[in-house]
């Protein structure tokens, strides 16, 4: 806060304002969209990588693999979002917390069921509740980035899945008369030329990922939402130092402009990558694609 606001009471206009956009809960909201970049940062490629396992093994002429990976696509795309939000995190907190129990507990001759509650030794607790805040902040974050990476992996699955079998059956047959094994056919011409079928799924997914970062604030982490809230509410005299009516429409207007800017990047960014993989494509859709142009 700057030194001219130490007394709220005594400003008027443009010094209020400033004032009041530079408290520390003002500096927690603009921290709150690093909070949501990173997740986007994050949560992407491991949810890229859950998608491109999944697509894998729902292929794969194994039979219990390719049930894993049809069941997790499935499951996963069947649930509500919200629904499957509020319930793996909490499922993954016991899930953690039971494991850390069973190794750092083994004489515990309690029931870790007790009723309703979930109750394990003090040394297995995550985080620890000695733990300083940032731990407990860290480790929720975790959790959704966990959670968002399972769920739109499941998305990602089922976009990569399509792609590949887009892929005309022409050209692995052709690696394979040129002698080249399976493994080989897989990660030098299927897996290259699928990505130009896979980016027009993955462009509306990685959207769709964008407007879904609000959820974090349902799972207890303190995001653009949390905040917007918080500070456009009315306030008091006897809350705060900076009284004001209910703004709440201001702030969430400027969430809006933000996520429309960013959405729009994302656009031009992706709009470049279709570009760039569409150079040189030897399919069919590629060509078409080409001509279109």
């Amino acid at each position: 806060m700057l030194t001219a606001c130490a007394d709220p009471s005594s400003l008027s206009g443009l010094t209020w304002l400033i004032c009041y956009l530079t408290t520390g809960k003002h500096l927690a909201f603009y921290a709150s969209f690093g909070t949501v970049l990173l997740l986007l940062a994050i949560t992407a490629p491991a949810a890229l990588a859950f998608g491109f396992a999944g697509a894998s093994a729902a292929r794969s002429r194994v039979a219990p693999l390719r049930w894993i990976g049809k069941t997790y696509i499935a499951i996963v795309r069947g649930v509500p979002d919200i629904a499957f939000f509020l319930f793996f995190v909490l499922a993954l907190d016991i899930f953690f917390e039971w494991i850390r129990h069973e190794i750092k507990c083994p004489d515990w001759d309690q029931p870790i069921w007790q009723g309703n509650d979930f109750v394990v030794c003090a040394a297995a607790k995550l985080p620890l509740g000695n733990a300083p805040q940032w731990v407990h902040e860290t480790y929720g974050f975790f959790l959704a980035v966990l959670t968002f990476a399972i769920v739109f992996g499941a998305f990602a699955a089922n976009v990569l899945f399509g792609a590949m079998r887009a892929v005309p059956r022409a050209q692995l047959e052709t690696a394979e008369a040129y002698g080249m094994s399976r493994r080989q056919v897989y990660w030098r011409i299927l897996v290259p030329q699928m990505w130009i079928y896979a980016l027009p799924g993955l462009s509306n997914l990685w959207m769709v990922l964008i407007k879904a970062t609000p959820l974090l604030f349902l799972l207890g982490v303190e995001d653009i939402v949390y905040w917007a809230r918080e500070l456009g509410g009315a306030k008091t005299p006897r809350f705060t130092d900076y009284p004001h009516p209910d703004w709440r429409m201001w702030y969430f207007l400027f969430l809006l402009v933000f996520y429309l800017a960013f959405t729009r990047v994302s656009e031009i960014v992706l709009d470049r990558i279709t570009t760039r993989l569409r150079h040189g494509q030897a399919t069919i859709g590629g060509t078409a694609q080409r001509s279109a142009t």
